[in-house]
C-alpha cells in the first residue's frame, strides 16, 4: 500500500513509490544485463542517445516543433524496447484494489486538508 505523507517542507503531499517502481527495474536491468551484456548495453547506449537527442531538442531555442516530437517519439521507442524485455513480476504501476484506491484518497485528502487548514504548522513540521 502507498503511505503518502508531508515534505519535510510541509507544503506538499509526497506520495513514496519511487523506491517500490525504480528497486525492480534496477534489479530486473542487472539480471539482464548479467545474461546479455553486449545486447544490454548496446539498448542503453541507443537510449542513451535518444534522450541526449531530445534534451538538446528541448533546449534549444530554434528547433521546430515537429523535430521536438520526433526525438520524444525515438527516446519513447527506445525506452519501451529496454523495459519490453523485463519480467512479467516487475510492476511498472501500481495496481490498487478498490479498498486500497479508497484507503489511499482517504489518507491524501486528509494531508491535503491539514496543509491548507494549517499552512504554517505544517511547514514548520
Amino acid at each position: 500500500m502507498i503511505r503518502p505523507g508531508i515534505t519535510a517542507a510541509g507544503n506538499r503531499v509526497r506520495l513514496p513509490i519511487g523506491e517500490q517502481l525504480l528497486a525492480p527495474l534496477v534489479d530486473a536491468l542487472a539480471i539482464a544485463y548479467t545474461e546479455d551484456p553486449d545486447g544490454v548495453a548496446r539498448l542503453l547506449k541507443m537510449h542513451a542517445v535518444s534522450v541526449f537527442s531530445l534534451d538538446h531538442a528541448v533546449c534549444s531555442e530554434d528547433m521546430p516543433e515537429h523535430e521536438r516530437s520526433m526525438r520524444a517519439a525515438e527516446a519513447d521507442g527506445t525506452r519501451e524496447a529496454l523495459l519490453a524485455d523485463l519480467p512479467d513480476e516487475v510492476q511498472r504501476d501500481p495496481l490498487l484494489t478498490s479498498d486500497d484506491a479508497i484507503t489511499l484518497a482517504t489518507r491524501l485528502t486528509k494531508i491535503a486538508g491539514f496543509i491548507r487548514l494549517h499552512p504554517r504548522k505544517a511547514r514548520r513540521a
